[in-house]
């Protein structure tokens, strides 16, 4: 007896929940069903009024509808439903709940009209309607859209979303919004001045360009108010402008490092000017292209996982074609740098025709896999994950190296070929093939900078041309062979870079710092780390 009494309860409270829900929704059909009787715009606008003004998020199918010119009246019984057109029939779908209803024929409905004005009253509708939205974050992106489209029939919508969020920081979106929406209404004064510091405190271009339309469009004291408001903003946006360019000088210069940093080997152990690096780099990203291509069709599944299988086989690659061009071209020219850059000049060359042979002359796409996708802010600066991550990745490779270099007995032997190669042959170490190795090294290393390349830059036969210069600019502003001023002179001649650009241009910008390095080198010949030994300092 007990359990049927608590089944009778249960039931009796579902029921009960059930019925405000019930009840709503014949309030809102009864609100719909009024599109028919509408026998104008203004009618219309009247009804869209009535249903924003229920916050129902239910009503944002049929009023999406309507603005797509996709709401009908069927003839027979003036009922409302949303059409979609199959030839010549209408497939009727139920404004509330989105189920299917039936079919009708095209002369037994009419399309209730719709024109511009209409259109921009539904649109302010919808975005009401999101601010009560069960997601924060379409609550939040709402609060965005009436920012930028600020209107003073937004005022009392947001005043309800104001007093009703609860998510940290979208009570202040919402406060911003409202503070627009203030500044172009007919409201006192008083209130359009206490908006302005709203705004101010937003700080970003998007105030800046709020500001600017007021301060052209009001005189008194709310002129006043903007242009001291822009003022101040436009103060701090010059300090984020500024760290917005260190940002990118950073980037530039993780990519200058990743492409200098295995040129920084080969040139100071074994004085080669290795024209053909560049093209190690272009290996790395056609072998990253490939492996794509092959999950692409067989493994769809892995291509988040493609950067990190491409890694390994684009070193292999590009470590394999260093060590065949040492063997086979750079061991018969030692001592004889003219000869070797000019070989090293035509093997690039012939790697450059061999690609666009195989592959074509057209760049080729390599994707990005979605934790290296989209971009995020750090106040007013814009950062994107995939420069974020090739920042993290030069990083890496930059303390790996180091590592081989100072710990291993490889990176000991290295060392010692760099400082004094004839000692170091006295000593037992076999200088030949330290050589073949250590440029295979550097290529390898250029493979690996190929992959993350790929990321930012067109994949094509020329990819490596346009870092090889300035590799010989890192390399040789931060000191012949040294790791740490390849480090250093990436990541200085990136920033300088980027804080040129803006008043130079790229092209301009880049000759102002190749004279800057000249000037430098005049001073101080073997860079800002000289290495030291005595072949080196002979």
């Amino acid at each position: 007896m007990i359990l049927l009494r608590l089944l009778g309860l249960t039931l009796l409270l579902a029921v009960a929940s059930l019925l405000p829900s019930s009840a709503a929704e014949t309030d809102l059909r009864a609100v719909i069903a009024k599109f028919a009787t509408a026998t104008n715009f203004s009618a219309t606008e009247a009804v869209v009024h009535e249903l924003t003004a229920s916050g129902d998020p239910a009503v944002e199918r049929a009023l999406s509808a309507l603005a797509d010119g996709n709401l009908y009246i069927r003839k027979t019984d003036s009922q409302i439903f949303v059409g979609k057109e199959t030839g010549d029939a209408v497939e009727l779908i139920d404004p509330l709940s989105g189920e299917k209803a039936t079919e009708a024929a095209k002369a037994d409905l009419t399309k209730i009209k719709v024109n511009n004005g209409l259109r921009r009253v539904i649109r302010d509708a919808l975005g009401t309607l999101t601010l009560r939205a069960k997601d924060p974050g379409v609550r939040l992106a709402a609060a965005a859209t009436m920012f930028k489209t600020p209107d003073a029939a937004n005022i009392e919508p947001l005043d309800a979303a104001i007093a009703a969020e609860t998510v940290p920081g979208g009570k202040a979106l919402f406060e911003q919004a409202r503070a627009a929406s203030v500044l172009v209404s007919d409201k006192p004064e008083a209130d359009r001045l206490a908006a302005i510091p709203v705004i101010a405190a937003r700080g970003d271009r998007d105030a800046v360009s709020l500001l600017t339309s007021v301060e052209a469009s009001t005189q008194g004291a709310v002129k006043g108010a903007a242009s001291a408001a822009i003022g101040s903003i436009n103060s701090t946006l010059a300090i984020w402008d500024a760290g917005q360019n260190i940002w990118y000088g950073i980037s530039l210069g993780s990519v200058l490092l990743l492409a200098a940093i295995g040129l920084a080997i080969t040139f100071g152990v074994m004085g080669v000017i290795n024209m053909a690096h560049g093209e190690m780099v272009m290996l790395g990203a056609y072998t990253t292209f490939v492996v794509q291509q092959v999950i692409r069709t067989s493994f769809p599944g892995l291509f988040d996982w493609s950067l990190v299988i491409a890694l390994p086989l684009a070193f292999l690659v590009a470590a394999l074609v260093g060590l065949a061009i040492e063997r086979g071209v750079i061991r018969f020219l030692y001592g004889r740098p003219l000869e070797t850059l000019l070989a090293t000049w035509g093997v690039s060359l012939i790697l450059q025709q061999a690609v666009r042979t195989i592959f074509g002359p057209t760049n080729q796409e390599v994707g990005n896999p979605s934790w290296m996708s989209g971009s995020f802010d750090v106040g007013q600066l814009a950062i994107t994950w995939n420069r974020l991550w090739i920042l993290v990745f030069a990083l890496a490779v930059f303390a790996v190296l180091l590592y081989v270099m100072k710990r291993t007995p490889w990176g000991l032997q290295m060392r010692a070929v760099t400082a004094n190669r004839r000692m170091a042959a006295s000593m037992g170490i076999r200088t030949p093939w330290v050589d073949a190795l250590t440029f295979a090294l550097g290529s390898g290393i250029a493979g690996i900078a190929g992959v993350a390349l790929s990321q930012i830059d067109n994949v094509s036969p020329n990819l490596g041309r346009g870092y090889i210069i300035d590799s010989f600019m890192v390399v040789v502003f931060g000191g012949v062979g040294n790791l740490w001023g390849t480090l250093v002179g990436a990541f200085s001649l990136g920033i300088v870079n980027k804080f040129l650009e803006p008043y130079a241009g790229a092209v301009l910008g880049k000759i102002v710092v190749l004279v800057l390095i000249i000037l430098f080198i005049q001073k101080r010949p073997r860079g800002l780390f000289a290495l030291k030994g005595r072949a080196v300092e002979a």
